[in-house]
């Protein structure tokens, strides 16, 4: 059988217990970065729904004709997706996905966050608009992720091994990115839910510094946690010290949901 998705990023739906967790991938990543994570939450009891973003884990042009209101749109299908099967629900995102993730808690009926390797700003972001970026990009239509060499940030080389995502940025997406976050931006005074943060201190892609940022912009969240690692470098659901980010969501999830 032919298939669009690249193969192995394919969303994934466990069933389980009566709370849900959505995991939400990152810019150019897939379904498979949040898969451990949704297997760990699932073995303890969770039903949970892995989702592929508009545009990604098929090909690059396909993500370059997507906009981040359809980005929105990916989260919003699978919410309403899996309150079929749960009471309640968690949002976990990586990356970007931890952007979308505290963006739609202020518009969809979530029990907590877990947003890791979030970012709040680009790197030049106020230098360069995003109609310049949009417009850069209809001329040039791709970069490269990072200076160093493929991997080289990721402290667990074989888990790097197994990792799909696309090989390279497509700057016309990093204009939509650069949107998303301004919508982030606004929206952080408004995110009332608990708000669980996890970063790397060795985080090359998106800086730890983003953490902080966001954090102090949660300024009517009442029940926040942030937690660094260090063993990991962007990718922490599949990093090296990926079972100690599964474990803290875990237990936040856990302790959020006790009083319920």
């Amino acid at each position: 059988m032919n298939t669009q998705t690249i193969p192995t990023a394919e969303p994934f739906f466990f069933q389980g217990g009566r709370t849900g967790v959505l995991l939400v991938h990152g810019f150019t990543g897939t379904p498979k970065e949040m898969r451990w994570m949704g297997e760990y939450l699932h073995k303890n009891g969770y039903t949970v729904l892995g989702i592929r973003l508009a545009g990604h884990a098929t090909a690059p042009e396909d993500m370059r004709a997507s906009r981040w209101t359809d980005w929105i749109a990916s989260v919003e299908d699978g919410f309403n997706l899996l309150s079929n099967s749960v009471d309640r629900i968690f949002i976990a995102g990586l990356s970007m996905g931890g952007a979308l993730s505290l963006l739609m808690s202020t518009r969809l009926n979530v029990a907590g966050v877990i947003a890791m390797s979030t970012p709040c700003l680009l790197p030049g972001d106020r230098h360069y608009p995003a109609w310049f970026i949009r417009l850069y990009g209809t001329f040039i239509k791709y970069m490269p992720k990072s200076k160093e060499a493929p991997g080289a940030s990721w402290f667990d080389k074989e888990a790097y091994k197994l990792q799909v995502s696309y090989p390279q940025n497509p700057i016309r997406s990093i204009a939509e990115l650069k949107l998303l976050l301004r919508e982030l931006q606004s929206a952080l005074p408004r995110v009332n839910r608990p708000v669980l943060l996890i970063h790397s201190k060795n985080d090359k892609y998106v800086l730890p510094e983003n953490m902080e940022l966001i954090y102090n912009g949660l300024t009517n969240v009442s029940d926040k946690t942030k937690l660094y690692v260090t063993e990991s470098g962007h990718v922490v659901t599949r990093d090296a010290e990926r079972q100690r980010v599964f474990d803290s969501a875990l237990k936040f999830i856990q302790r959020v949901e006790a009083p319920i």
